[in-house]
């Protein structure tokens, strides 16, 4: 392989544009690589060896990136964690994933110093930016290391935290190529590539989402390899990504559906003014994807807007504005090296148009297990195919459509939320006997949590008692997955067996709504 790395770039022209960052300062090439090589010579003094882990809590910003770059040349894993955690939340994915050191930011401070104290992590391995008492410094790690190329640099990888059926998230944890970083880089940047994404081109990506999410790190990365300046948001704002889309002349993004949705209750006048003729590849993927407003994106920005459907553990199918639009609702076809199967419950394929649970070919490459849950692996494979629960279809054409997500997963603003988490949660209440968890329309986020509570006395708890139990899930749950409202059933329907029906809770909500499932 030829190698195809933002080392190697930066080595050629080092005042290139890297990243602008959110508080306006824009680095260069050689600044950023610089910065990742101290990072490498810094996390090896602190003892990280090939196969360590580090962990970091972390809002947008550029060092987010350098920790990856200087990560994914080393041979270490990097595992992102949610901003939104609890401390308890996050202290659970510290120990599981067995990480070495771990990095925060004083946006977090609360939750970050909760943690370490109930992980018993070693403080003297604890960095945070800005104020954060018994963290070192940020700077300490890096600032006084050199900034040439470390010896051995081989290849790393991100091992994000998915949650399951169980509530308990699982880190997908794939195994290290041994590859040399340069080339391990050039085959990361086929996620780009297969949209017909090339290197340099004038192309500018931006970032709208959080880094902790899968693709959104994948994204970034693989641009900055692929030589294409990358514009991070912090927070994402409609019109601002508007702004930065035109000052940057930006050209492709990761998106979700809510994200379009902000985007098309700006007044028509102001989307009017911005110049947005740059665009050429926005991909969407995360959440489902209202049919009227693809049309609308399409018929704003032209025929510029891919959708491609995969999930943490791989993939996946790509739709293209044209196949899309001769296929209204669909996923799209399996890329280059994938394949789709529809199996019934005893693992038979079945034909186009009868629906069954989506599977997904492994190949070496996308190979993974869940860290510490064999289990959890084996049971959602067949042979070399995985699943992560869809219920969809395949028709004549060989284009994807799914009918059903993940057995009630709640997905709010593209944000996976799992109903048996915040259960766990709710059911250690003292008066409560039996609850559900599901997602109901909202018109921003597309769902929002719901929650039905069976009392002890089989009472109507009312709405004071419906805030109690809201603030008995406040530090215990991340405030995305805390309930916004819950409802009182003197008995929750059940079958003998103890199967809850949970659909009958949830349909009467859907009740005059598309939901796109």
């Amino acid at each position: 392989m030829a190698g195809l790395s933002i080392w190697q770039m930066a080595e050629k022209d080092p005042t290139a544009l890297a990243i602008a960052a959110p508080d306006g300062r824009e680095w260069t090439r050689g600044e950023l690589v610089a910065q990742s090589y101290q990072l490498v010579h810094g996390l090896r003094r602190e003892g990280m060896e090939t196969g360590d882990v580090l962990a970091a809590l972390l809002p947008n910003q550029a060092e987010f990136l350098a920790l990856n770059l200087a990560v994914t040349q080393a041979g270490f894993y990097l595992v992102p964690m949610n901003w939104h955690l609890s401390g308890a939340e996050v202290a659970y994915i510290l120990k599981d994933s067995g990480a070495k050191v771990f990095i925060t930011h004083e946006q977090v401070r609360d939750e970050a110093t909760a943690a370490v104290k109930e992980a018993g992590f070693p403080m003297d391995k604890a960095f945070a930016f800005g104020d954060m008492p018994g963290f070192h410094p940020y700077e300490e790690l890096h600032a006084s290391e050199s900034t040439t190329a470390p010896e051995g640099r081989t290849a790393g990888a991100v091992m994000n935290y998915t949650s399951g059926t169980t509530g308990k998230p699982k880190g997908v944890r794939r195994k290290l190529t041994g590859l040399a970083a340069d080339d391990a880089a050039e085959l990361f940047t086929m996620s780009q590539q297969m949209f017909g994404i090339q290197p340099g081109d004038g192309n500018v990506h931006i970032v709208g989402s959080p880094l902790y999410h899968t693709a959104v790190m994948v994204w970034a990365a693989s641009s900055m390899h692929l030589g294409h300046p990358v514009v991070l948001m912090d927070k994402w704002d409609a019109q601002e990504m508007l702004r930065l889309t035109q000052k940057y002349q930006v050209s492709h993004s990761h998106m979700v559906p809510t994200q379009f949705n902000r985007l098309l209750q700006l007044p028509e006048e102001t989307r009017n003014s911005y110049d947005v003729s740059s665009l050429r590849f926005m991909i969407h993927a995360a959440a489902p994807c209202p049919v009227s407003v693809k049309h609308k994106m399409l018929d704003w920005w032209g025929p510029v807007v891919y959708e491609y459907y995969a999930a943490t553990e791989g993939g996946g199918t790509i739709a293209t504005p044209d196949e899309w639009l001769q296929y209204p609702g669909t996923v799209g076809r399996p890329w280059a090296g994938a394949e789709v199967k529809i199996l019934d419950d005893d693992g038979n394929e079945l034909p186009a148009g009868e629906q069954g649970t989506v599977y997904m070919l492994l190949n070496q490459a996308m190979d993974f297990r869940y860290k510490g849950d064999d289990e959890k692996t084996n049971k959602n494979r067949i042979g070399d195919f995985f699943t992560v629960g869809d219920i969809g279809y395949l028709n004549e054409a060989g284009y994807l459509f799914l009918c059903d997500r993940k057995i009630d997963m709640i997905i709010s603003g593209g944000a996976n939320i799992y109903p048996a988490e915040i259960e766990n949660v709710l059911i250690q209440h003292p008066q409560v006997v039996d609850v559900a968890v599901f997602g109901i329309p909202n018109e921003d986020w597309g769902e929002e949590v719901k929650a039905v509570v069976q009392l002890n006395d089989g009472s109507d708890g009312g709405a004071a008692f419906a805030d109690e139990l809201l603030a008995f899930c406040e530090g215990k749950l991340a405030r995305m997955k805390q309930p916004r409202s819950i409802d009182f059933l003197a008995e929750l329907p059940r079958d003998p067996n103890g199967k809850l029906y949970k659909r009958r809770l949830r349909d009467p909500y859907w009740e005059g709504h598309e939901r796109q499932v």
